[in-house]
């Protein structure tokens, strides 16, 4: 069997058992280690002890858990929900005003957590209900909060981020820089269209009572107060780090302890809700491990039988195609595999083939880190079977019907989509951030 057939095979076998529902980690860890044992005999059981190992010395994978248990905390002890009222209170008067708060929430969240997971859920069980019972267009607010969660795997510090860093072997420190610009013009894109549409449809966001809004100013500003805490801890940790103050895995613990010294003095830290915030920390964390332990074993099976060269020779050779052909047809690749599989899966599936052959044509790999993860976001949104998609049918009320929600998302799709045509014509979107730091 040639090398070209082995590497469509281990493809084959690694979606067939991924779509069979099993775990993401088991499915491609079993076909690496079956590929290796048929290829290179009992010699290849070391290398999982050599991916371990190689895990075990990636120093920047310290910060994993430290944002988790960071994001977990300021969700389980109520921060965020002090920083909705503050959102509700400040922006009420404006048209629009709940649901342009509601893409604020989403960003300080992804900036808390790094997971799109943790602000569809924050999003759907605090804003959601909010925005209908004061009348908001049921369509229109559950795409604000798919399109607001998805910034997760974008905005620093972003998870996705940190796992295509150790696959592609990109520092992590200037992947996160890299969507910081991005990531925010995203978040603005998303709030002109909804200013706009609800300027031109008013009927889809009435301005609230004036009872809900007429409060003292010393309540406004206790609020305000309130709900800056998560701002104040985001810019303390990332300001530090942008001043080379502390590094990246100190700025992730800096972050870490100032979001539980948030919650003790504020007496909402309870050994209840410490308890289940790591344990969710580390089962998280442990997810992440595993997956990229797995993906380490394939990614060398890979690199071994010469499959990135194939697909260079297949792209650009037979095919003749320009290198910003074969970008688009790698941008689509995601777009069609994100119907079925999540982002962890389609990064480990495709990062080991596409990573050699982005730097072979000469572009940038952190910026193309960048493009990979727009494009997982349009992905999460795209029927019929879009991850964010089943995520909010299943924490939305019943009167949100699946055709409501496959409706919501079309024009924050097409906002993502025109976001990514702007990263892809002006690189320097997501390089200029990194250039500057790092000089």
């Amino acid at each position: 069997m040639s090398y070209e057939m082995i590497a469509i095979t281990m493809f084959a076998t690694m979606l067939v058992m991924l779509l069979t529902g099993q775990r993401v980690f088991a499915a491609i860890g079993a076909v690496a280690a079956g590929a290796a044992l048929l290829l290179y005999g009992t010699g290849s059981m070391e290398m999982p002890f050599n991916a371990a190992f190689q895990l075990f010395n990636w120093y920047p994978l310290l910060t994993l858990p430290l944002f988790i248990y960071m994001g977990y905390i300021m969700s389980e002890t109520g921060i965020a929900d002090d920083l909705y009222r503050m959102f509700h209170v400040w922006f009420g008067r404006i048209r629009g005003g709940l649901a342009i708060g509601t893409i604020g929430l989403m960003v300080v969240i992804s900036a808390m957590n790094g997971l799109s997971v943790a602000g569809m859920a924050i999003g759907a069980t605090i804003a959601l209900p909010e925005l209908l019972k004061r009348n908001y267009d049921k369509r229109m607010v559950t795409g604000v909060i798919q399109a607001g969660s998805s910034l997760g795997i974008l905005v620093p510090p972003s998870v996705v981020l940190v796992l295509y860093g150790m696959i592609a072997r990109q520092p992590v420190s200037q992947l996160w820089l890299a969507g910081a610009i991005p990531g925010l013009m995203m978040a603005a894109m998303f709030i002109i269209y909804i200013a706009v549409r609800c300027r031109l449809q008013p009927h889809l966001a009435p301005i609230l009572p004036k009872e809900e809004l007429d409060i003292p100013l010393r309540e406004k500003l206790k609020l305000l107060r309130a709900g800056i805490t998560p701002f104040l801890i985001f810019f303390f940790m990332t300001g530090l780090f942008v001043l080379g103050y502390t590094s990246l895995v100190e700025s992730s613990a800096v972050g870490a302890t100032a979001a539980t010294i948030a919650a003790i003095t504020r007496r909402r830290l309870t050994f209840r809700i410490l308890h289940e915030t790591v344990k969710k920390t580390l089962g998280i964390s442990c997810m992440f491990l595993w997956i990229i332990l797995a993906a380490l074993a394939f990614g060398s099976i890979f690199d071994g039988i010469g499959a990135s060269r194939a697909i260079e020779t297949l792209f650009i050779t037979n095919w003749e195609l320009s290198p910003l052909e074969v970008l688009i047809m790698m941008q689509l690749s995601y777009i069609v595999l994100g119907m079925f599989l999540d982002d962890t899966a389609m990064l480990v599936i495709v990062a080991p083939l596409y990573v050699p052959l982005i730097v072979s044509l000469g572009y940038n790999p952190i910026w193309y880190g960048v493009l990979y993860t727009i494009t997982c976001q349009i992905a999460y949104m795209t029927p019929p079977f879009g991850y964010n998609l089943f995520l909010m049918r299943s924490m939305a009320p019943p009167e949100v019907s699946l055709w409501d929600i496959y409706r919501s998302i079309v024009p924050f799709v097409l906002v993502m989509t025109l976001a990514l045509i702007l990263v892809i014509a002006f690189p320097e979107i997501a390089l200029w951030l990194p250039e500057q730091v790092s000089r």
